[in-house]
């Protein structure tokens, strides 16, 4: 082979070289992405050609990575751009992770970039998070009802101010926790008031009563402070279960009177039959009693004489019965005496 060599022609061997030089040249151009490491360099954030072609072999969005590291290096941030790189390829948002990193370094906070990163992966808003350590937000509950122990109705909103915890935003909970945790305050310490006029004159009772229970507790953020920044007078919720308990006592007191009354009717009714049994036993007896007569009659035990002085003794004693039936039932005047004419 060395030998074909030296007997080839040198222009031959040039041409070899020459095309050598020029496939390379183009492999070059087609692999490295020059401007881009160019724009790197010319910008003071290094990266060598090889990590490119790596970057670019494995299909990553390395210009976007390049142009977050040429800004984190400006930034004065010590972050690796495979730090970034491997970041990116495990679903993060990296350009959040440095605009946290470089307003956390802005406001001289201690966030390190595994911490953004952890944030950022556990689904977290790594930059609003880093906001709101430094400049707290203000969140508002809904209307929350609740009863003073004289039964009167209070209505009140709270207003939350929070301080993110950087070193809290991992596996703790939201905002809505802590609003939730607020409107359970509220409600005890509205509970607790012996009068309403007690938290109309006074709504800081309520912030002062809940704002010591440590509510931030296993959560993002700090409570600074807890406002009640508007209350409002429901309705009278003492009144409308008495009036309740009452229609209900009354509705059973209706149901029992109207069993008694069909109890009553009932044995009137039994009564009567009764009377009319009674009567029955009584026409029955008048029956054999006239029997008796006629056969007393018949075998002569019994006159007709005997027969005309039981009628007028019968008669005698209807007669009294009518009179001392009506000595009752005379009119009497109005001073409850008898009327003596």
């Amino acid at each position: 082979m060395n030998n074909s060599m030296l007997l080839m022609p040198s222009w031959a061997i040039l041409t070899i070289v020459l095309v050598v030089v020029a496939l390379i040249v183009v492999a070059m151009f087609i692999l490295v992405p020059f401007s881009v490491w160019f724009r790197a360099l010319a910008s003071g954030a290094y990266v060598s050609m090889f990590r490119l072609i790596g970057m670019k072999l494995r299909k990553v969005d390395y210009k976007k990575i390049i142009n977050i590291y040429i800004m984190a290096q400006k930034a004065g941030l010590n972050i690796n751009v495979s730090e970034l790189e491997t970041h990116l390829m495990a679903n993060g948002d990296i350009e959040k992770v440095v605009d946290a990193l470089i307003a956390a370094h802005s406001a001289k906070l201690d966030l390190t970039l595994e911490q953004a990163k952890a944030i950022d992966l556990a689904g977290r808003d790594v930059v609003e998070a880093v906001r709101t350590s430094v400049n707290p937000k203000v969140v508002k509950t809904n209307w929350i009802e609740a009863v003073c122990k004289n039964g009167i109705q209070v209505k009140a909103i709270a207003q939350v101010t929070l301080r993110a915890k950087l070193d809290r935003q991992i596996g703790t909970a939201d905002t809505e926790t802590i609003l939730a945790r607020v409107g359970e305050g509220v409600v005890t310490a509205i509970g607790k008031a012996n009068h309403h006029n007690d938290i109309m004159s006074d709504p800081s009772i309520i912030s002062k009563t809940i704002l010591n229970d440590h509510l931030d507790k296993n959560t993002a953020y700090e409570i600074i402070s807890i406002d009640i920044c508007d209350v409002d007078i429901g309705s009278n919720l003492g009144a409308k279960l008495k009036i309740e308990d009452a229609e209900a006592k009354k509705k059973i007191s209706q149901a029992a009177a109207e069993e008694r009354k069909a109890q009553a009717i009932a044995l009137e009714q039994e009564m009567k039959a009764k009377t009319q049994e009674m009567k029955a036993i009584v026409l029955a007896a008048e029956s054999e009693v006239h029997k008796a007569m006629a056969t007393a009659m018949k075998n002569g035990k019994f006159g007709v004489m005997d027969y005309y002085k039981l009628q007028n003794m019968v008669a005698d004693t209807n007669m009294r019965n009518s009179i001392s039936n009506a000595k009752e039932e005379k009119p009497k005047h109005g001073n409850g005496k008898p009327d003596e004419s």
